[in-house]
């Protein structure tokens, strides 16, 4: 067998560190992309519970209000039939 020419190695393993290189590159680039659209939708679900909250907040008037309204709806019905 015969030895392979130390530079014909060398040209060889530079290659293979070029490729290495690239593909090193091009998944540390996916990787922040991963990473952006992970806090994008951390950004987006903490604003949809923070506008949830605030719809669940502002709603329990309403089921009140409901409840005084038909209360003066029989309360006026009552009035007008014991007249």
């Amino acid at each position: 067998m015969t030895e392979p020419d130390p530079l014909s190695v060398a040209v060889e393993l530079e290659r293979l560190r070029g490729t290495m290189e690239a593909g090193f590159a091009r998944v540390d680039g996916s990787l922040a992309l991963l990473v952006q659209r992970s806090d994008q939708t951390d950004r987006q679900l903490a604003d949809h519970e923070s506008r949830l909250d605030s719809l669940e907040r502002s709603r329990w008037p309403l089921a009140s209000l409901t409840a005084l309204a038909a209360v003066a709806a029989v309360i006026i019905t009552a009035w007008q039939t014991a007249r």
